[in-house]
């Protein structure tokens, strides 16, 4: 598409169930009611000039341009703040109208520089636009008195300018930092003539303030204020590009603005129905990674990992690394081969991969990031209700009464969807936050949990048990809805196990830390407060009882009858951009796409037909096993698409180990990653905005990710792999990527009725998506659950092997930080390390003081696999006894320090709790200097030859 600005109505949509209709400069207009008189005449086609009106904003009405003249009423109206009244009259446009915008126009130009020739927003100004319609030609006032020229530029921010010069103290900033971020970090400072924008307290910048660089404000702005630097770098862009985030679950659109070849911006898409036109600093700013200089563009091979790189052509890489696996395969069988599929790739080069593993290496030793962070939803979710996701789209949360959010923090990892959840406390709904940190939802502006339960990390089965005992004891339970809709015998016996008084608040208190009466009040609060929604993170899976925690979270929500409807449910909030899609594509050892298992000779059987092969009905070897197996010399080769499993998995030595004990290790990435270290083969990977393809969301929402630019190594990721599967004799030849959704569709019930011409028409479904709902799922289990019958599993509290004791007296937990996403591969490189450009440990002042550890002083993070050091934070958001860090610098590698312990079912890492020691040191640990030294040498290239 060419370029041009989004369509702006003016003021919100209003939901009504009743319609009114008007009459608008002699054009009837019918519209919900409530609707203003600005929307209803945009909605016409009409134009009414405004300034400080926008769609993603509540009226204001204080610019007084958008004066409109009603039948039967005396003065001129605000018709962004007058709604429509049935059988009113309208007129927009009229000479008194005229000559009082040109007025007011003529003020605002008299205070404003006149360098609209040579500022970078001349032609994408609403100021500049807005002064043509009124049909301003000349100011009569002159620029000699006092004014606001001049000032300067707060240009703290590593990605937009603020000139205060060119404000016209609309306030669009501070009420879409207020109302669509939720943040509250702007405000307009002083009254009259001496009003201007002030970002936080007295003397704060917007680097210093609290602003998170969302972007709402620059979107808001009307004129150049507030302004990319980007746009004033590249220039105004030419033509527009939607297409889908690729950092977090939330799935965000946006429209990618390009100036030739040069993506000039990202900007949130208003009609995006996972982010409704708002963004986070990774997805609005953070895409400079995709031109960074440590991109690798070009194939390499060697032979060790001791030697220096090739660089080699395609042809080369492909014919070279298919001899090498048949060779392999040859000598040691088809189970000494497999491949990891990437969370960060579409839905069709993730599909391919495990096709390549199955159908070209002829095993199914494959697996992907979900292994270790949302295996436990998948099988918490599918054995309770009948499908590995969640139940909701994001827009529910807008209807929940108590939102319970357990083990997530939303404002850091899932920031779009943390602003939507904090509008509706600021409506008023309950929350309850189970987590050990005081995460900054617990209390930020204008939001405070009704109950904060700040458990031992380790404990969420007995904090759920205990809920649950306090609602079947006190006879809070739906027994209506159970009865419909669940297992009674099941029900019995769960409610049976629950109601013994070893499971009471009192009893576990001893326990999980959490004190009886808050947990008590919690639990009535979830049980009596209306529609209650539980929200979910890695805080529950990456446990040793993770999918026994999915499970006790499924429990709570049947015993309360919180499933299918509007505003309820049980949501995991997904890490990664396509981590839904990696699970659904058929990622897992033992399951085929959509979730059936390969042991099942029908569904293998279709299969088997479509791609003309043989399949092996065992189930393959997961991440950890094939790490395993590579050190007893089982298990010789791994094709790793987009993964770093050396810095994102536990036990970085043993990851290492597995690493180095492989004959051949291909590594497809866009950056030399930590596990290329130990590769043999790097096949350069293409970024979010060089392909086509699909991802699929947290909310099962499938959209369509365009490419935006060529890729700058030649090749779509698909592309890549299609070549690769070529040249180990596969018969492949897909011309485009929505061929490969349709093989998808063709052979996975829930994605039968998907196709891009229908994701291109309708922006996006959510799966299923098939005769029984041809037009997508936004909520599942409306009717009945998909397995039929709900099941309450009971789930024992075990605590975890992983002990503290006078060693190890403290229990380590990490996480993820707002400027930051998963292993940094794709953010450190670009500005966002302006924020966070090292993971620090968070530690309690009581616990520093006894170790003699004072704010910023270099620490020794030591546990039974590791240590590594890092700077400290003194904090009382931990608990004493408790530790923190990210996970996202490899200079750090928080990883060297987990352990291998993991979850019963699905063997999802326990990185939430890990015993360690923490103490002051002088400088890197020894692991630290080793690895520095292996990775510099490992990542030798030798010069191209002549």
């Amino acid at each position: 598409m060419g370029y041009e600005r989004q369509v702006d109505f003016g003021t919100p949509a209003v939901q009504s169930d009743s319609v009114v209709s008007l009459t608008i400069d002699g054009r009837e207009v019918t519209v919900p009611a409530g609707t203003s008189v600005m929307r209803a005449a945009a909605e016409c086609g009409g134009s009414i000039p405004s300034l400080c009106a926008t769609d993603s904003v509540k009226a204001f009405g204080s610019c007084r341009m958008c004066l409109v003249e009603i039948d039967g009423r005396r003065g001129t109206p605000a018709s962004c703040t007058t709604p429509v009244e049935s059988g009113m009259v309208v007129h927009t446009q009229t000479e008194r109208l005229a000559r009082l915008r040109r007025g007011v126009m003529e003020l605002y130009i008299s205070d404003h520089p006149l360098d609209c020739l040579t500022c970078s927003a001349n032609n994408d100004c609403e100021l500049q636009d807005t002064a043509a319609e009124v049909g301003l030609r000349d100011v009569r006032y002159g620029y000699a008195g006092e004014n606001h020229l001049g000032l300067e530029t707060d240009t703290s921010n590593p990605y937009f300018d603020f000139d205060p010069s060119k404000c016209i103290a609309c306030s669009r900033c501070v009420r879409a930092c207020d109302e669509v971020q939720g943040t509250l970090a702007l405000t307009m400072d002083g009254r009259g003539f001496a009003s201007k924008i002030s970002a936080g307290q007295s003397g704060d910048d917007f680097f210093s303030s609290e602003c998170v660089s969302c972007g709402a404000c620059v979107q808001a702005c009307p004129t150049a204020t507030l302004q990319e630097k980007a746009v004033k770098e590249i220039g105004k862009p030419e033509r527009a590009v939607i297409t889908t985030c690729a950092y977090c679950g939330v799935g965000c659109t946006f429209r990618a603005e390009m100036r030739g070849e040069q993506l000039v911006r990202m900007v949130p898409w208003k009609d995006g129905k996972a982010n409704r036109g708002h963004s986070c600093v990774k997805g609005r700013f953070a895409w400079g990674y995709a031109n960074h200089q440590d991109r690798i563009t070009e194939p390499m091979i060697r032979d060790s990992i001791e030697e220096p790189w090739r660089v080699v052509s395609w042809d080369e890489a492909f014919a070279h690394t298919a001899a090498r696996l048949n060779a392999i395969k040859a000598e040691s069988g088809a189970r000494a081969l497999g491949g990891i599929t990437s969370s960060r790739c579409t839905n069709e080069e993730t599909f391919l991969v495990q096709k390549l593993v199955r159908a070209g290496f002829g095993s199914n030793n494959v697996d992907t990031c979900a292994r270790v962070c949302h295996s436990p939803t998948g099988y918490g979710l599918k054995t309770t209700f009948g499908t590995s996701a969640g139940t909701q789209d994001f827009d529910s949360v807008m209807g929940s009464d108590v939102i319970l959010v357990i083990g997530a923090n939303p404002t850091d990892a899932h920031p779009v969807f943390a602003s939507r959840m904090k509008r509706r406390l600021r409506q008023g709904a309950k929350l309850i936050v189970i987590d050990p940190r005081r995460i900054d939802l617990v209390r930020s502006p204008h939001i405070q949990a009704a109950h904060h339960l700040p458990l031992q990390p380790g404990t969420n089965v007995a904090v759920l048990t205990a809920m649950a005992y306090v609602i079947v004891t006190e006879g809070l339970a739906d027994e209506a809805f159970i009865r419909e809709r669940c297992d009674w015998d099941e029900y019995q016996d769960w409610a049976r196990f629950v109601s013994d008084e070893k499971h009471s608040p009192e009893v576990l208190e001893a326990v999980t830390r959490v004190p009886a009466a808050e947990l008590r009040c919690a639990a009535r609060l979830y049980a009596t407060g209306g529609n209650g929604a539980i929200y979910y993170g890695l805080g529950v899976t990456e446990h040793s009882q993770g999918s026994s925690t999915v499970m006790a979270i499924a429990n709570l929500a049947m015993v309360t009858g919180n499933i299918g409807r509007r505003g309820v449910g049980v949501n995991p909030l997904r890490g990664q951009n396509n981590v839904q899609g990696a699970c659904d594509m058929g990622s897992f050892p033992h399951e085929l796409s959509g979730y059936r298992h390969i042991s099942d000779a029908a569904t293998r059987q279709l299969f088997e037909q479509d791609w003309g092969t043989v399949l092996d009905p065992e189930p393959g070897l997961r991440i950890p096993n094939m790490l395993d197996a590579a050190i007893d010399g089982s298990f010789r080769a791994l094709y790793v698409q987009g993964e770093d499993i050396l810095q994102s998995d536990p036990n970085t030595h043993h990851v290492a180990a597995g690493l180095k004990a492989m004959d051949l290790v291909i590594v497809h990435d866009l950056f030399l990653n930590e596990t290329a270290n130990y590769a043999h083969v790097f096949l350069p990977g293409s970024t979010f905005l060089e392909k086509n393809g699909t991802f699929t969301n947290a909310e099962r929402r499938i959209q369509l990710v365009r490419k935006v630019m060529e890729p700058a190594n030649g090749l779509e990721d698909w592309e890549v792999t299609q070549e690769f599967a070529r040249a180990m004799g596969l018969e492949w030849n897909y011309q485009h990527a929505s061929e490969i959704m349709d093989e998808i569709a063709r052979l996975t019930p829930t994605f039968a009725g998907v196709s891009f011409d229908r994701l291109d028409r309708e922006g996006s479904l959510q799966w299923p998506v098939n005769d029984k709902a041809p037009d997508g799922s936004p909520i599942m289990h409306v009717d009945g659950f998909v397995r039929g019958k709900g099941r309450f599993i009971v789930t024992e509290y075990v605590p975890t092997d992983e002990r503290t004791g006078p060693r190890f007296p403290l229990l380590l937990t990490t996480g993820r930080i707002l400027s930051q996403y998963n292993v940094g591969a794709q953010t450190r490189r670009t500005a966002n390390t302006i924020w966070h450009a090292e993971d620090r440990l968070e530690i309690h002042p009581h616990d520093a003081e006894q170790r003699g550890i004072r704010e910023g002083d270099l620490v020794k993070l030591a546990s039974r696999t590791g240590e590594t050091a890092l700077h400290a934070t003194i904090t009382d958001r931990v608990a004493p006894g408790v530790v923190y860090t990210t996970f996202h610098h490899p200079t750090t590698q928080a990883n060297v320090v987990t352990t291998d312990y993991s979850d019963w079912a699905t063997n999802c890492p326990e990185y939430k709790v890990t015993a360690v020691q923490v103490s002051k040191t002088n400088g890197p640990t020894i692991w630290q200097h080793d690895y520095e030294e292996q990775a510099e040498l490992s990542r030798r290239i030798l010069p191209a030859a002549e």
